[in-house]
């Protein structure tokens, strides 16, 4: 197990350098001219000329990537160039924020998609359809339009919950509870319909095996049956869609964000694209690579343990 940990976190350190390295040449091979983007049309060449040496832009262009990777080895990724505020300070302010979003999100997804795929899978008929086409649904709707159906309905109308606004877990649990229960039900519905499906068609696949019927007359409850042997032989392909379904709801909690004015990495997202703030947005870059890798070893290591036959592949 330890050496299929290393492998996997050896490739997910090799596929960081890649992104990170192209994005970094594509930037700054098409920004154009950086200094006078951030002064404006009306400075002068000399001002222009300035800032393009304080920023080191006067320098080639391996150098400077040479430079930047050092820096970023070491956690350093240098200054906004509109706020002059440290990249990783930055980013690692509002990286909590989202994480709790799409953390709690996967958590819900979870078990709700398995109780929905379970018991689609047992009971087939009517129960099958409704979740297939409550499924569909989820997936045609987009999560911002679910997620101003939540606010209009909830925070608006019923006015159970602050239509926007962020309260910070160390100020009052409950108080983060409310600012997140719209969010994360607006990205749930999507992961929820994604889960169950592969949660219901492997467990429609397992239940066909020979080794249940053998359990089953052995006199094996059917429910441990289900949940002990079934479940854990379907949660290898449910927990491949679980991770992507992770990754996906990093981009969708940039949206859902904005609705709900929550200060996390979508704000400062936006804000970075829309500037042009080029290490910024390299920092958030790194930053998703980084937790995308470790969920993807989380997962592999979680299938490694359902399924041994992972590890040896």
């Amino acid at each position: 197990m330890v050496r299929f940990a290393l492998r996997r976190l050896l490739d997910g350190v090799v596929l960081i350098f890649a992104i990170s390295t192209i994005s970094y040449l594509l930037l700054y091979m098409g920004a154009g001219n950086i200094a006078r983007t951030i002064l404006g049309p009306t400075a002068t060449e000399e001002t222009v000329a300035l800032k393009t040496a304080e920023l080191g832009l006067d320098q080639p262009l391996i150098p400077r990537y040479l430079d930047w990777l050092s820096g970023a080895i070491r956690g350093d990724f240098g200054r906004s160039w509109f706020t002059s505020q440290p990249v990783t300070e930055a980013i690692t302010s509002r990286l909590a924020v989202t994480l709790s979003l799409v953390i709690g999100t996967v958590i819900l997804s979870a078990i709700i998609a398995v109780v929905l795929g379970v018991w689609a899978a047992r009971k087939r008929g009517v129960a099958d359809r409704v979740i297939q086409v409550t499924a569909i649904l989820g997936f045609a709707i987009p999560n911002f339009l679910i997620a101003i159906l939540l606010v209009r309905v909830f925070a608006l109308n019923l006015g159970w919950f602050k239509p926007t606004g962020y309260v910070q877990i160390g100020t009052s649990f409950t108080g983060w509870l409310a600012s997140v229960t719209l969010p994360i039900l607006a990205l749930s519905v999507g992961a929820v319909a994604a889960v169950a499906q592969q949660v219901r068609g492997s467990v429609i696949d397992a239940l066909r095996q020979d080794w249940v019927r053998t359990l089953r007359s052995r006199g094996v409850p059917e429910n441990r049956v289900v949940y002990k042997h079934v479940l854990r032989n379907a949660g290898g392909p449910a927990l491949a869609v679980l991770a992507v379904q992770f990754v996906g709801l990093l981009g969708g909690a940039v949206i859902v964000e904005q609705i709900f004015a929550i200060p996390g990495l979508g704000q400062v997202s936006v804000l970075a694209t829309s500037q042009g703030d080029i290490p910024l947005v390299m920092g958030l870059v790194v930053a998703v690579g980084i937790v995308v890798v470790i969920v993807n070893l989380v997962m592999d290591l979680a299938q490694g343990f359902l399924n041994p036959k992972v590890r040896l592949s």
